[in-house]
């Protein structure tokens, strides 16, 4: 194991660190067998070396061998833009999302957003959308706090789909979970539905507050929005 403080401003000494990190996660994946070090060792490939061909190899095989949830998440995402020599294929990536997704631990989260995403779409069921499989997906990544998978499940209850049926009252719980995680349209439909009585007793006094809380984050992103312009 390497020891010792880097120099980082020493070009030489910074090198020299970063090839024995590749030499070290080269060691654990490859002798050690370790699907962690593989993990490593792509992670490094991609982000220090820039070897996409290299990385998506030593993704698929901790994918396909190891079963690691991470490598598969990774993998998914080289098969959707067709990274790394890899052909571009929905198919397969839903399919490595969905491993990961089922595996559990880091990236499943994200994950099963995707595996719910490419249901949803329907591309890569021939284009026939998969509306039971993205509300289940969505489910397991909302469960997990990822925003955009509970905003999308509750447009999904509102407008209904086949499989899924019409349920405004599950359409105001993903609602109100995506709008207390910061999302401005489920603010916004959080209110709307207070408004109606829509999935919920009417209350005018919780569409207001709803309703501010949609100007307020809106009034959020724009701030944040023209500190990164002045910061450029």
């Amino acid at each position: 194991m390497m020891s010792g403080l880097i120099n980082f401003l020493d070009e030489t000494e910074v090198k020299e660190f970063l090839d024995n990190l590749g030499i070290e996660y080269s060691y654990q994946c490859r002798k050690e067998k370790d699907p962690e070090g593989c993990q490593r060792l792509a992670d490094y490939l991609e982000g220090i070396k820039k070897n996409y061909e290299a990385a998506a190899e030593i993704l698929k095989h901790n994918c396909e061998k190891n079963h690691h949830g991470e490598s598969c998440y990774k993998l998914g995402t080289y098969y959707v833009t067709g990274k790394g020599g890899l052909q571009q294929n929905l198919k397969t990536a839903y399919e490595c999302f969905v491993k990961s997704c089922e595996k559990g631990g880091k990236k499943s989260i994200d994950a099963c957003h995707n595996a719910a995403l490419l249901a949803h779409d329907g591309q890569v069921f021939d284009n026939k959308p998969n509306s039971v499989k993205a509300r289940d997906y969505y489910t397991r990544s909302c469960n997990g706090n990822f925003v955009a998978s509970c905003f999308n499940l509750s447009t999904l209850y509102i407008q209904g789909a086949p499989g899924v049926t019409k349920d405004m009252a599950q359409a105001m719980k993903y609602s109100l979970k995506a709008c207390e995680l910061g999302h401005i349209w489920a603010c916004a439909n959080t209110s709307r539905m207070y408004k109606l009585g829509e999935g919920v007793s009417k209350d005018d006094e919780k569409a207001e507050l709803f309703k501010n809380r949609a100007k307020d984050l809106h009034r959020e992103k724009n701030e944040f929005s023209q500190q990164l312009k002045f910061g450029q």
